[in-house]
């Protein structure tokens, strides 16, 4: 029995999809490549290219494939993006993952494990944010994947579905082999943007306001690295392969660092100075996020190995100083 991976070709799917592979499981990857890369695609995973829109492309893998379980990130994730033009963002988001519902219904496929986010929350009222927060996402992709989230229990009350949603933090650093990594075009995440700097594609870094109520003025979020992600898909994988119940999970370090804090720790790995400027606060980013995420490490047993940000950082670099160019290097 192999385990489906939709969005597998992306930063985190890829990710998860080599650590699957190492595990010795049986893995189909399903990406449409528009922001995934088919270089990031381990090698014994048997790859299809197909849209999760597309009823008629999933109807055919799950025909041709025994899957026994999904893993689904197949969504788009651009904050800024979702705000300029939400409907792209629904109708992937949602009317993609309605497909892939029907889809694994009809051909009996009742497990999913789902990539969701912590803009579900919003501007949180207090931290460590804990599952049970209100939920009240600030923008059109939050909102999307708390979309995706009440899509699934109601499929699971009607249906029987079983599924888990992660709603991660801060996504960040790459494979320790340096094998795979981040890349996005245009990059709007702050560590590959530093490392930018440091590769001399930037000339500077921007930190978006120094006067939020924190220690050092800038935002603190909470940072987690890629592996102990995909770490994290495959404990909740089992957990609904072993009849775990429909549950939602936070994923996170647990401690928030400010940007001013990540920007020093990459002039330290990276050995260059990295010169920041002061830019003004962009709207609708909340002063600090960080997560709770001890329920992962106590239904899951999750517990994250990479946590101390210049191992973070160190990883992140390994990629980006040996393919500045991602993929497109190659």
């Amino acid at each position: 029995m192999a385990i489906l991976v939709l969005g597998g070709a992306g930063y985190i799917g890829s990710h998860t999809v080599y650590e699957l592979v190492e595990a010795g499981r049986d893995v189909v990857v399903a990406d449409n490549l528009v922001t995934g890369f088919r270089a990031a695609v381990h090698p014994k995973a048997r790859f299809y290219q197909a849209d999760i829109r597309d009823r008629a492309a999933m109807d055919a893998i799950f025909e041709r494939e025994s899957i026994e379980g999904v893993v689904h990130f197949a969504a788009f994730s651009q904050v800024g993006e979702s705000m300029s033009n939400p409907l792209k963002y629904y109708e992937n988001n949602l009317s993609g993952t309605c497909q892939l519902l029907q889809s694994m219904a009809a051909h009996g496929v009742d497990k999913i494990v789902f990539s969701s986010t912590a803009a579900t929350y919003g501007e949180p009222e207090q931290v460590p944010i804990v599952e049970s927060a209100p939920t009240c996402p600030t923008n059109c992709y939050g909102e999307t994947k708390l979309a995706m989230e009440h899509m699934m229990r109601w499929v699971s009350q009607a249906n029987g579905l079983r599924y888990v949603a992660l709603r991660y933090f801060n996504a960040c650093g790459a494979h320790p082999s340096g094998v795979i990594g981040e890349a996005h075009n245009p990059e709007s995440h702050l560590i590959p943007i530093i490392l930018q700097v440091a590769n001399g594609t930037r000339k500077q870094i921007s930190i978006f306001g120094d006067d939020y109520p924190t220690r050092d003025g800038t935002c603190v979020r909470d940072y987690i690295h890629v592996t102990d992600l995909a770490q994290a898909h495959i404990l909740a994988l089992d957990y609904l392969l072993a009849g775990g119940e429909n549950n939602v999970f936070n994923l996170g370090n647990g401690v928030g660092f400010t940007v001013k804090e990540v920007i020093d720790a990459a002039r330290r790995v990276t050995g260059h100075p990295i010169p920041a400027v002061v830019s003004p606060r962009r709207a609708g980013d909340p002063a600090q996020l960080i997560a709770s995420s001890q329920k992962a490490m106590d239904v899951l047993g999750w517990k994250p190995e990479y946590a101390a940000l210049d191992t973070i950082l160190s990883t992140a670099w390994k990629w980006h100083s040996t393919h500045p160019d991602g993929y497109g290097a190659e």
